[in-house]
C-alpha cells in the first residue's frame, strides 16, 4: 500500500458522501470537503499507510468513521429546517470558558453558584455548543433556544440505577448520551424524587455523564455522597463540580461535606458527618 492507493481507497469508501477532494502530492495529504459550503477535513495519508502496512488494516475503518462524522457536523446550520434542529441544555462549571476560541460568546444562563447552563446543537453522536454566531446561522432567538432546550430535556429517557448504603438511597443516571448532567434541569423529574425522599434530598453533577440524586436519611449518607462525588469528579472527562447541591422546593443550595475522618475537623465537632452550607450567593432557576 502507498499514499496513492490509500487516496483511491478512501475516495471509494466515501463515495456515498457529497464531497470533493484535493490531493496534495508534496504533503501527501487528502482534503475532503463538502460541496455545499466548502467546509472539510484534511487527512495525512503517510501515517495511515504506515499503520496499514504494519497489519493495522482497521485504521481505514477508523478514518472513514472520523471523516463521515466530521463532514456531517459541518453541515450549514442555516440550511436546516426548524424541525431538523434539536437543541438541548448542557451543564458546565462556572469556570468553563464563556467564549469560543474565535471570541464568539456562548449562549448561557445562570444556574447555581457552581454551575452554568450552556446550550448545544445536537448532532447525533456529538453536539456543538451554541454561540452568538451559531445562533445567527440558526436564525433563532435566545428565548427560542431556551424553550426548545427546556422541552427537549423533559423528553430524555429516565433510566437510573438505585443503590442503598446504610439506609441511604442513591439514584444514578448514567446513560452516556451526553446529557446525563442536563437532567438536573428537568424540574418535573426532581419534583417526583423530592416527593419520595424521606430525608434530605441532595443532587450532584460531578461530571457531564452522571447525575446523582440522593435521599440522605442519616449522617453516614453525607459521607458516602462526598466520596462518590469527588471520585466521579476526579475521573470524569468533562468535570463540573465536586460539591453536592441540597434541593428543596425547586431551589438548589451548594453544601460542603466534611467526613468524620477528616483530620482538619476541630476536636469539639461530634463524631459524625457534618455538612456546612456554602457562603456563596446562589442564583437558581426561575
Amino acid at each position: 500500500m502507498n499514499v496513492f492507493k490509500m487516496r483511491d481507497l478512501l475516495k471509494t469508501r466515501l463515495d456515498h458522501l457529497e464531497v470533493a477532494y484535493q490531493f496534495n502530492r508534496d504533503k501527501e495529504s487528502l482534503r475532503i470537503y463538502r460541496t455545499d459550503n466548502q467546509k472539510g477535513v484534511t487527512v495525512k495519508l503517510s501515517p495511515i499507510v504506515a499503520k496499514y502496512n504494519k497489519g493495522e488494516q482497521q485504521i481505514v475503518d477508523e478514518i472513514i468513521y472520523y471523516v463521515e462524522e466530521t463532514i456531517a457536523q459541518m453541515q450549514d446550520e442555516s440550511t436546516k429546517t426548524l424541525n431538523e434542529i434539536k437543541i438541548l441544555p448542557v451543564i458546565r462549571s462556572t469556570s468553563f470558558h464563556e467564549k469560543t476560541s474565535e471570541g464568539h460568546p456562548f449562549v448561557t444562563d445562570e444556574h447555581t453558584a457552581e454551575t452554568r447552563i450552556y446550550y448545544a446543537l445536537d448532532l447525533g453522536k456529538s453536539y456543538r455548543l451554541i454561540d452568538e454566531k451559531v445562533l445567527k446561522e440558526l436564525n433563532l432567538t435566545v428565548q427560542q433556544v431556551r424553550e426548545m432546550a427546556t422541552f427537549n430535556v423533559r423528553k430524555l429517557e429516565i433510566n437510573y440505577k438505585t443503590d442503598e448504603v446504610k439506609g441511604n438511597i442513591f439514584y444514578f443516571f448514567n446513560t452516556n448520551d451526553g446529557y446525563d448532567a442536563s437532567r438536573i434541569l428537568n424540574k418535573q423529574l426532581l419534583a417526583s424524587f423530592e416527593e419520595k425522599c424521606e430525608g434530605e434530598m441532595l443532587v450532584a453533577v460531578p461530571h457531564q455523564d452522571v447525575l446523582i440524586i440522593a435521599d440522605i436519611r442519616n449522617h453516614t449518607g453525607y459521607d458516602v455522597m462526598a466520596h462518590m462525588t469527588m471520585s466521579f469528579f476526579t475521573n470524569g472527562l468533562v468535570p463540573i463540580t465536586s460539591l453536592s447541591l441540597s434541593y428543596q422546593d425547586g431551589k438548589f443550595e451548594p453544601i460542603f461535606i466534611l467526613g468524620k475522618n477528616n483530620k482538619q475537623k476541630s476536636a469539639d465537632m461530634p463524631n459524625v458527618v457534618q455538612h456546612l452550607r456554602a457562603t456563596k450567593d446562589l442564583k437558581t432557576e426561575d
